[in-house]
């Protein structure tokens, strides 16, 4: 089951005048995730320039008060870092995996520890329940074992369950664990063996600064990056509503292959792969099922870069304009997600004066950016 890929938005190369340090200071400071970071950079044309213009961008919003990540925070990262073992990979660099980039809000920076080729390698993430029965442990180490042998590296979230199944399988032809904290934390910790293996015959890659314990709101955005380094993802045992879901559903918006092994009806563990399969997944059982349905679907084309778009304007605030455009934004907005270019369409105004107050918003805490190009209230 697939749909169409997402269109690269602002996934333009950082401009070669910046460094490391400059990039963390950016995606670091306060109210700039990756989507924001890469509108900045496309606005700005650096990182470097793009810190410069944030504070006056700030101000213009009402926020007297902003200060963007300070360099010895970033310093103290890059260190942090270096004492565990990791190396740092920005957007920009040759080294970045070229599927990630291009999903929509993909990470500015990645953190790594193994051999980074591995991330550029053919991709199949294989994932499933944290208590998976037997059965489903052993179709995930059949699984990974059988597409390792195809030429595929596996890729999974190091949790307990499929994954750890999974990614101890495919030791031999190499896997990518993807962590929802640092590097250098593991979690679960009884994972601790399994992943110095990994980045020995593989690679741990994470998002967030290293020593960064993992928290709940990390795992949706780690389950992000599973499905874009990957071809496909491959379910094995999900609840009706589990964080194995959230990353099939990333798949969908990110154009990935998206496969289920079916289960018995009456298991609560199978309810999800079922669901997935009555609305439209490849049904598989075996490796070989799977390299049969990638056989069938046209190769991932290639990253689009897109144009920069116009220079975004500073929000005027005479005759109350913003402030109207403010409200009538947040009236269209909830906690669930909605589609910023719907959104933009239903304002009926230019898209870079929507833009504009969409950023104002977001800095002041009131929005929160989604994956996807969604928007929701904070």
């Amino acid at each position: 089951m697939t749909i169409g890929l997402a269109p690269a938005r602002f996934g333009l190369p950082v401009s070669a005048v910046d460094d490391d340090l400059s990039v963390l200071r950016l995606i670091r400071s306060r109210r700039v995730g990756p989507t924001t970071f890469h509108r900045l950079i496309a606005e700005h044309g650096s990182a470097r320039a793009a810190l410069e213009a944030l504070p006056g961008i700030a101000a213009q919003s009402g926020i007297a008060d902003y200060a963007v990540c300070p360099e010895g925070v970033a310093a103290a990262e890059l260190a942090a870092g270096r004492r565990a073992g990791a190396r740092l990979i920005r957007h920009d660099s040759a080294d970045y995996p070229d599927s990630l980039r291009q999903i929509d809000g993909a990470p500015a920076i990645l953190w790594v520890r193994g051999d980074p080729a591995w991330l550029s390698r053919d991709v199949m993430a294989v994932i499933g329940a944290r208590n998976a029965s037997s059965l489903g442990l052993r179709m995930a180490r059949g699984m990974a074992a059988g597409l390792g042998e195809a030429g595929f590296t596996v890729a999974a979230g190091l949790a307990r369950g499929v994954d750890t199944a999974a990614h101890a399988a495919a030791l031999p032809t190499g896997t990518i664990a993807v962590m929802a904290g640092g590097v250098d934390v593991i979690y679960p910790a009884e994972n601790a063996d399994l992943a110095a293996r990994i980045a020995e015959c593989g690679v741990l890659v994470s998002e967030q600064p290293p020593g960064t314990e993992p928290a709940a709101r990390h795992f949706p955005t780690r389950n992000r990056i599973v499905s874009g380094l990957s071809q496909g993802v491959v379910v094995i045992e999900a609840a009706q509503r589990s964080g194995t879901l959230i990353t099939a559903r990333n798949a969908l918006d990110q154009g990935r292959e998206v496969m289920a092994v079916p289960g018995h009806p009456m298991d609560a563990r199978a309810a999800g792969c079922n669901a997935l399969i009555r609305d439209g997944a490849t049904l598989v059982r075996s490796a070989a099922d799977v390299a049969d349905a990638l056989a069938q679907t046209r190769p991932l084309p290639a990253p689009v870069v897109m144009a920069a778009p116009d220079p975004l304007p500073p929000p005027a605030r005479d005759q109350g304009g913003p402030i109207q455009l403010e409200s009538r934004i947040l009236q269209r907005l909830s906690p669930s997600p909605t589609e910023e270019n719907d959104l933009i369409r239903d304002l009926g105004v230019p898209a870079a004066t929507a833009s504009a107050v969409i950023l104002s918003l977001e800095l002041q805490g009131r929005v929160t950016r989604l994956a996807g190009g969604r928007l929701a209230l904070s």
